[in-house]
């Protein structure tokens, strides 16, 4: 008895010595479209209204948010972040850790050029940019590596971006092998229509009958696209993909539902296998999208989401009852209202939901949670290049397990793109020497009793550029702000007019800042990847024609001007 019970004390010990050696495990969340401001931890005093059009101060749309609530304020959360003020540079910057004079991603209009290696001109994807995105970095690093969510990589070779799986939503239609999604008929897309172009909807089987823009349901009976899935017979297939999941899937089926089922099982599996595991989570929650449930309502910008309770600890969730058909559903009481607190109170349920699966696999004290967005909210930050309303995002980081000296409220700078060399730290890669980081990792203020992370943080979007220290900010429109206190609403910073009066200390950080902004500002000079001399010439000639006909737009515009003041002025005499 007395062998039996060293044996098992022996064995025991090796397992807690095994697990302490093994590299953690990394989950991101990205969530899309959502301000700093839209969570109640940033104690904001004003959030966006329901449509997104006005402010709002009203606490019956105020996200509540317990879970994330508990994870900022067990782990810590920084003060400010920032991101790009668009979607595709943002997630540039954070996959690579680079800024655009490197990956080219200048802003969702303006993604450089290059011609790949078959001699096609086509937009610079980032693994030729950057052949170390956060995936590869990951996978280098010895973990299996998955991506769940929204891809926006413009691309049909999701494959090369170092993810072992990925769960794409909606799927991405321009990898043509694998046909149209035959399941989903929530789909708009552009069609000539009596000799005209319009926008068909092809679940009522009519045109629109009102503006938007071509798309496939990412929220309700989504279109998902799964990449290298243990399921799948083929690298890339729509799903459902089995007899079981075909017969489940319907209106009721809501894709950031999906996205997370299959982040699980991605888990699971890896858990059995005892195989560390990055997880990248770009959910749509926070994005406004065609609200094909009621298709004539513009004005529902953030569709519902399946209702949900917080009460006693824990969230309860209402199963989705939607009914009806082609254009004309009920749902029945099932869903939340519209607005954008409710997708931030999705995004806290969908936290709860990690932190317990992390418990169920007994893996909490020994992962990583980080938790960001990927630039301002839709109508308010979102493409902003003022002050930080479309920078300004919130970033938290959640470890139980880990031995950081930061708890709480961190009034630090943090950019998107130290997100990946954090990562390279904890995987124990090391970049090549040669080889360009614009990011810092987080990793030595994490650990240590450093008191600051980092001097400065950088935006953009196409030739504009923003950049914040400490103590003053300048904006994309060429503003600068005293940022030394926050006001209450995060954003109405004192505007510094006359330079001859402020602070030395102020002057000192303005002329720092500004000397580091020109080796990033080469949108003019350095907008495209790699071309062939015929593509250069090409892209020259396009550019040329552009600019001109911009000049003689603003030139038309001006001569308009000029001519109403000469009228006024001839009435005036009269």
């Amino acid at each position: 008895m007395k062998n039996i019970i060293l044996v098992t004390l022996v064995s025991l010990s090796s397992i807690l010595s095994a697990q302490k050696k093994q590299k953690p495990n990394i989950i991101v969340i990205l969530a899309d479209d959502i301000s700093a401001r839209e969570f109640p931890i940033y104690k904001s005093d004003t959030w966006s209204s329901v449509k997104g059009n006005k402010n709002s101060q009203d606490p019956k749309i105020r996200a509540k948010t317990p879970v994330l609530d508990k994870i900022a304020q067990e782990g810590m959360y920084v003060k400010t972040a920032w991101a790009s003020v668009v979607c595709s540079p943002s997630r540039a910057m954070l996959m690579t850790g680079r800024y655009p004079h490197l990956h080219k991603w200048w802003g969702n209009a303006n993604i450089g050029k290059y011609t790949d290696e078959m001699g096609n001109l086509g937009s610079y994807p980032l693994f030729a940019s950057s052949a170390l995105t956060i995936g590869h970095v990951a996978k280098k690093g010895g973990y299996a590596t998955m991506w769940s969510g929204k891809s926006q990589m413009r691309t049909k070779s999701l494959e090369k971006f170092g993810f072992d799986e990925g769960v794409f939503t909606p799927g991405e239609s321009s990898i043509e092998e694998i046909g149209e999604n035959p399941y989903s008929s929530f789909i708009l897309k552009q069609k000539k229509i009596n000799g005209k172009k319009e926008l068909y909807n092809e679940d009522t089987g009519k045109p629109l009958g009102h503006s938007y823009y071509a798309s496939a349901s990412w929220y309700w009976k989504p279109h998902v696209m799964l990449m290298n899935h243990p399921s799948s017979k083929r690298q890339f297939e729509w799903w459902p993909n089995t007899r079981k999941t075909r017969k489940k899937y319907g209106v009721n089926t809501y894709g950031p539902d999906v996205e997370l089922d299959f982040i699980f099982d991605f888990m699971d599996r890896k858990v059995k296998e005892d195989k560390p595991f990055f997880v990248y989570h770009t959910t749509h929650l926070g994005h406004a999208a065609m609200n094909y449930l009621n298709p004539n309502r513009t004005d529902l910008k953030w569709i519902e989401t399946p209702k949900i309770t917080w009460e006693n600890g824990k969230y309860t969730r209402v199963e989705p009852n939607i009914t009806g058909s082609k254009g004309v559903y009920n749902t029945n009481g099932t869903l939340s209202p519209s607005g954008i607190h409710s997708h931030v109170n999705y995004l806290d349920y969908q936290m709860w939901l990690y932190l317990k699966k992390l418990e169920e696999l007994k893996i909490e004290e020994n992962t990583l949670i980080i938790f960001c967005a990927d630039n301002g909210s839709s109508k308010y930050g979102k493409n902003s290049p003022d002050s930080q309303k479309g920078t300004h995002v919130p970033f938290m980081v959640y470890g139980p397990g880990f031995n950081f000296t930061k708890k709480g409220e961190q009034d630090v700078l943090m950019n998107l793109s130290d997100i990946l060399p954090t990562i390279a730290d904890i995987a124990g890669f090391e970049f090549p020497k040669d080889y360009e980081i614009n990011g810092e990792s987080m990793m030595p203020f994490l650990t240590t009793d450093k008191k600051t992370h980092r001097d400065w943080v950088y935006g953009y979007k196409d030739n504009l550029q923003l950049i914040r220290g400490t103590k003053v900010l300048k904006d994309g429109l060429d503003k600068w702000y005293d940022v030394r206190e926050y006001p209450s609403d995060l954003i109405s910073f004192p505007l510094i007019t006359d330079w001859s009066t402020v602070d030395k200390e102020l002057l000192k950080e303005r002329d720092y800042l500004n000397g580091l902004l020109p080796q990033f500002n080469k949108f003019d000079e350095a907008k495209h990847g790699p071309l062939s001399p015929a593509h250069q010439k090409k892209i020259e000639k396009q550019e040329a024609a552009k600019a001109a006909k911009k000049a003689a737009k603003k030139a038309a515009k001006q001569a308009m001007l000029k001519a109403k003041k000469k009228l006024a002025k001839k009435q005036n005499k009269k």
